[in-house]
């Protein structure tokens, strides 16, 4: 078992000031297999130390230099990968393919396209005599989850690169050897020291002391909704800003037979994928009532062509969830979607056959969800699907809407107006029309309890700058 025991602070690996052992568990067995070491304040308070005494400087520095920066990121960040991957699915319990081909890859992809960004964004604009000017923001506290580690901790880091912000990050106790490893990365590819601070520990203690610090301009958190509300509490007394992107209960409204086998089968994949744990996943399935049974039917052929194995395995598309605490909970979520009258189509509580060890769900389809179930409202975070008939357009927006999150939505169908017009309609931060891919200069953030603000691309950036307004520069 290895320990990990060191933080990253003013660009040298440093001892934590009062280390408390926290152990690592492999999700595909349930067994430990090392630990690393949780900070306090005191740590806190030195990690925000150096990045204040390297932002005058960072803050100076040219946009050129920074794209050249986040290239070199980048590159190592390709020459590194598998590595990444490799951490990922330790900590995560990822099949070690996908962690390769999305969690892995998206760190290089989130720092070129902060490269790109650069090359045309106008840090100043002239507007007769008015001139704007827009100014990193400071110091800025980056909490992290588990689910997307690499992915979060990249999406963050890359823009408060690209503005000229110093940072301290925290990833989750859960997940943090792809921490590591991307800090070793970014010391390689010549990050001044004290720009980029890693101190590992919890929420209780080491996320709120970091939200609620003094030296911390900016506080940008991914995590629960309930997470988001206790960082906000934290960074008010100091009126820091919060940007947040929290949880979500994604709509995938089918609008007729014509997608119906691609857009299922499509659906399916999603909502499983990374065994359920994204925010953004497209787990309420509604189909036109006179579809669903259909619907049902080639839902559960999707999903069952899906394996469910051992994360090492290139084969395996579905590995266990992260923790046990997650496992017991989503079983609990299940029963009562039972308990409540859905029809259980596939799946349902308990583990996998032949997979008693470790955290693994079954993957489940419930039928003739209705939109007051919990298994319509809860996010689960797991690998269970809610089909939801509907009978009209009006019908599908109304019960897609009512929610009270809005981070993502999908909408599919033959007519690409009529697949406009609904998904101008959803109350969501991000729509995805017929299948379309994820695309990292659009921006990702949601409605109402799924958060504020939005990241990656040029509106990442924007959540790292401040405005200044100059009237008269043009007569001084």
């Amino acid at each position: 078992m290895q320990a990990h025991r060191r933080f990253y602070i003013g660009g040298r690996w440093v001892e934590a000031a009062a280390p408390r052992d926290y152990p690592l568990t492999n999700p595909a067995t349930g067994e430990r297999v090392g630990s690393i070491v949780l900070g306090g304040a005191a740590d806190v308070d030195r990690a925000v130390a150096a990045a204040r005494q390297a932002f005058p400087a960072f803050a100076a520095s040219s946009v050129a230099e920074r794209r050249e920066l986040l290239a070199a990121i980048a590159q190592r960040c390709e020459r590194r990968r598998e590595d990444l991957a490799r951490a990922i699915s330790a900590e995560l319990g990822a099949p070690i393919g996908f962690a390769r081909r999305a969690q892995a890859r998206l760190a290089a992809g989130h720092m070129q396209a902060m490269v790109e960004v650069l090359a045309r964004y106008p840090f100043t604009e002239d507007r007769g005599r008015l001139r704007l000017q827009r100014e990193p923001i400071g110091v800025c506290g980056l909490i992290t989850p588990w689910n997307w580690p690499l992915n979060q901790i990249a999406c963050k880091v890359a823009p408060a690169l690209g503005a000229g912000c110093t940072m301290v990050l925290k990833p989750s106790e859960l997940a943090p050897l792809s921490a590591l490893v991307f800090a070793e990365i970014l010391h390689e590819a010549g990050v001044p020291p004290g720009v980029f601070n890693l101190v590992q520990g919890d929420g209780a203690d080491t996320g709120q002391a970091l939200a609620a610090h003094e030296g911390i301009d900016m506080v940008s958190f991914t995590g629960s909704t309930r997470g988001g509300i206790a960082v906000a509490r934290a960074a008010a007394d100091t009126v820091k800003r919060v940007h947040q992107e929290l949880g979500g209960k994604s709509p995938n409204i089918i609008l007729d037979e014509g997608v119906l086998g691609r857009a299922v089968s499509w659906g399916v994949r999603e909502c499983f994928q990374n065994s359920g744990q994204s925010c953004n996943a497209p787990t309420r399935m509604l189909v036109p009532r006179a579809l669903h049974d259909q619907a049902v039917a080639l839902a559960c052929e999707a999903a069952a062509a899906l394996r469910t194995g051992d994360p090492a395995d290139p084969a395996t598309d579905l590995g266990p969830v992260i923790s046990r605490n997650q496992y017991e909970r989503i079983q609990r979520l299940i029963q009562s979607g039972i308990d409540e009258g859905a029809r259980l189509a596939l799946g349902g509580t308990g583990h996998p056959p032949g997979l008693d060890r470790g955290f693994y769900v079954r993957p489940t389809i419930f039928a003739g969800v209705d939109a007051g179930m919990t298994i319509a409202r809860e996010e689960i975070f797991g690998p269970v699907l809610a089909i939801m008939p509907y009978g009209d357009e009006a019908q599908a927006l109304h019960i897609a809407n009512d929610s009270r999150y809005g981070l993502a939505a999908y909408v599919s169908g033959s007519d690409p107006a009529q697949v406009r017009r609904v998904g101008g309609q959803l109350r969501a931060g991000m729509v995805h029309l017929n299948e379309a891919p994820m695309n990292l200069h659009a921006p990702f953030g949601g409605y109402r309890q799924s958060g504020n603000g939005r990241e990656w691309g040029e509106f990442g950036l924007e959540a790292f700058l401040e405005l200044k307004a100059m009237p008269g520069w043009g007569q001084a």
